[in-house]
């Protein structure tokens, strides 16, 4: 299983508009970073994990050409605002898109014009919407299992997929999501920036969560323009690193 992380950015993405900061103007490029995504191709399955603002151009980058499916963790723009763009994997057949209920009943309310039968479908995606069972979706030769993560007040979706887990927007893993993850080998987690968040890890709270779930590698994602790619990695124990728009990983 290949995974290409599209983006490893907050809401704000890295550059921030108006910001002269040092990692906003650095010329290291790891410090540049899209919203989060991630692409996983596996025996000719090809599924993106959520559709931020800067979809099409990291579809493009990134030479993806053909999507079985896309599962979203939650329903915030930066995760699903891309969505449109969706229409060019979609000419032929629909796209199904897996999520929580809440997030799909979301798409069904602010973009209409892509579910359900409408006359008009040119240029316009085609999209089918299913829940995510709590026993996981079945997608190609994979099993996509929800992982229930709290994000402030609500509650989002992380995924595990075999040995690798993909966890953004969370501020607590629960108890029985603790369980979901065992024997995950490469976890992805969210890490928003140094100092302590409300509904987002921070570095260090991170850092903690994956010694408690005990992957063999960690990558950071999510972060914002208080995070120095360079500074952070030589800092972090030597089996966690920040990842960077464009990193592959085979799992």
């Amino acid at each position: 299983m290949q995974i290409t992380f599209l983006g490893t950015g907050t809401s704000h993405g890295v550059p921030r508009i108006g910001c002269d900061c040092p990692v906003c103007t650095s010329s290291d490029s790891r410090n540049n970073r899209m919203r989060a995504s991630v692409w996983i191709q596996h025996d000719g399955l090809s599924v993106v994990v959520d559709t931020g603002p800067e979809f099409r151009i990291q579809a493009l980058r990134a030479g993806i050409k053909q999507l079985d499916a896309v599962f979203y963790t939650h329903d915030h723009a930066d995760h699903m605002n891309g969505i449109d763009d969706l229409r060019v994997f979609s000419e032929i057949a629909s796209l199904p898109i897996y999520g929580p209920a809440q997030v799909l009943d979301d798409i069904a309310h602010r973009f209409p014009y892509a579910v359900g039968s409408n006359p008009w479908r040119g240029g316009l995606p085609q999209l089918t919407l299913n829940p995510v069972p709590s026993t996981g979706a079945v997608c190609g030769p994979l099993v996509f299992i929800p992982v229930p993560l709290i994000h402030g007040c609500r509650e989002v979706y992380g995924y595990r997929i075999g040995d690798f887990a993909y966890l953004t927007d969370c501020k607590e893993i629960p108890a029985t999501s603790m369980l979901l993850l065992r024997g995950v080998r490469i976890l992805v987690l969210d890490a928003l920036r140094p100092t302590v968040h409300p509904t987002h890890l921070n570095i260090e709270e991170a850092v903690a969560a994956a010694r408690l779930i005990g992957a063999t590698s960690t990558y950071l994602t999510h972060m914002n323009h208080r995070v120095d790619y360079e500074a952070i990695d030589l800092a972090l124990p030597p089996d966690i690193h920040p990842a960077y728009d464009g990193l592959v990983l085979q799992v």
